[in-house]
């Protein structure tokens, strides 16, 4: 099997390559590091092992070597193997000694090539790191080293002449002694500079200032650090606006697999999200029946559709049965699939679909949904002289919730839940639902939380992702 070096880019998921996500899929183990978005490993197959190598800067290290040790035990398993870097590889990431320790061991490996925060990170701040006129060249510097140590490789009196911008990765407790050195060496005090903390993210924050007030600035880890004449165009360039979500921490708990598109809405409307997949969808071995032997099929949700086509060998094999489904999600979902439900009830639970069926008598029906569903609807058409068969695809099991994870999602303002199995399976990761305030996605989730003894603090009217989406914008808007 190949090892693979992989960049996830500067935090952004929008900004993880094709190729990184195509691996991330794939892999069977992936070491990453700590600055990885959660939308990333959302990728991962649900078996896959995820092993966090980060590192923080004056905090808890995993040793290099470790890392190192890790990457060539896997790869000599045979398994495939990705090592998940922030930013790119080979840009002050420690990839070329990783990819050395590979080809020493005999393991072959790839480099995958990802955004880097040098760039990226001023971009999203509106500074072009180079601009005709202003400067024709740029040099990336790690930030890491202590100026002030003996035998230091950076040649502070060459980039204090350097002839354009200059752009320091991480080191912000150097700034002040940078911001010296580089003065003391010729440059301009009065240059202009910035420090873009946590760039691409969500709760990204820019500080203009000048080179020799570099040190003088309340900036925190990770940031990048602009010194040139480009960093003044943030105050004309500067592009990222603030949403109707902005300034408010939301935590996603539905199935990681899920999770994302929920997850990039909140964040396009300036949410800062944390995922916190509670549950997991576990296709079950089912011998599908015939959906051409019935006259109904009844449709549950959309984990439900998805497995049906995973089993249809040929989606003409619904073109027999009426196809009904509890809600729009669910609608939404098969739609995708090319095929058009003939009956979506307005409201997302079982005694709407049962409802809206209105005592119909069919000859057969299939029921395809989860194990231990509820039996409002098969139980509806039985009463109504149908013969019913209900078929269980899929079942969802709870995710464990790392400690990081659970204490992010519960100082979050905003914990939402999209089914009552979230509910669930998160409060007993967890062990409370104190902290923030609670949104459902519809009534049965509503119920779920009202069983442990909370309220909802929001209810989607739409009983979808994007109706949930929207209640959340409604109460900030109320704020």
């Amino acid at each position: 099997m190949t090892a693979y070096l992989v960049g996830a880019g500067p935090g952004d998921p929008g900004l993880l390559t094709a190729r990184a996500l195509e691996l991330i899929a794939q892999a069977d183990v992936i070491l990453h590091d700590r600055l990885i978005p959660s939308a990333a490993l959302a990728h991962a197959r649900p078996d896959a092992e995820l092993v966090d190598v980060g590192k923080v800067g004056g905090g808890e290290q995993v040793p290099q070597d470790e890392t190192t040790r890790l990457l060539v035990e896997h790869a000599r398993a045979g398994r495939t193997v990705v090592r998940l870097k922030g930013g790119d590889p080979f840009v002050f990431g420690r990839g070329g000694e990783e990819a050395q320790a590979l080809r020493a061991a005999g393991c072959p490996f790839e480099v995958v090539p990802g955004v880097t925060a040098g760039v990226a990170a001023p971009a999203y701040a509106g500074i072009p790191v180079t601009q005709r006129g202003l400067a024709s060249a740029v040099a990336f510097v790690t930030g890491h080293e202590d100026p002030a140590k003996a035998g230091v490789a950076v040649d502070w009196a060459a980039l204090a002449v350097f002839p354009g911008t200059l752009v320091f990765y991480m080191g912000v407790r150097q700034l002040p002694r940078i911001a010296e050195l580089l003065v003391a060496h010729g440059r301009d005090p009065d240059e202009p500079a910035a420090i873009v903390e946590r760039g691409t993210l969500d709760d990204q924050r820019t500080l203009r200032t000048t080179l020799a007030a570099l040190g003088e600035q309340d900036a925190r880890a990770p940031a990048v650090t602009v010194v040139g004449a480009v960093a003044a165009l943030h105050d004309e360039l500067a592009w990222v606006r603030d949403g109707p979500l902005a300034g408010l921490t939301i935590a996603v708990t539905r199935a990681r697999a899920q999770a994302s598109g929920l997850a990039a809405r909140l964040r396009e409307l300036g949410a800062d999200v944390v995922e916190a997949p509670a549950i997991r969808v576990e296709p079950l071995p089912v011998d599908l029946p015939d959906p051409r032997d019935y006259d109904l099929l009844v449709l549950t949700s959309p984990n439900g559709v998805g497995e049906l086509f995973r089993h249809l060998r040929d989606a003409r094999a619904l073109a027999g049965p009426q196809i009904a489904v509890i809600g729009p999600g669910t609608a939404d979902a098969l739609r995708a699939q090319g095929v058009e439900p003939d009956l979506v009830p307005e409201r997302a639970v079982g005694e709407s679909l049962a409802d809206a069926l209105g005592g119909r008598s069919f000859r057969r029906a299939l029921v395809a949904r989860a194990v231990a569903a509820r039996d409002v609807v098969p139980d509806a058409l039985r009463e109504a002289g149908t013969e019913v068969d209900v078929v269980a695809l899929y079942r969802t099991v709870a995710e464990p919730l790392s400690d990081a994870a659970r204490a992010q999602a519960l100082g979050a303002d905003w914990l939402t839940f999209t089914s009552a199995s979230s509910v669930r399976f998160f409060h007993e990761a967890a062990g409370t639902l104190d902290g923030p305030r609670l949104a459902s996605i519809g009534p049965v989730t509503s119920a779920a939380l009202r069983d442990l003894g909370r309220e909802p603090d929001l209810e989607a009217a739409d009983h979808t992702p994007d109706g949930l989406v929207a209640a959340l914008v409604a109460a900030a808007g109320r704020r």
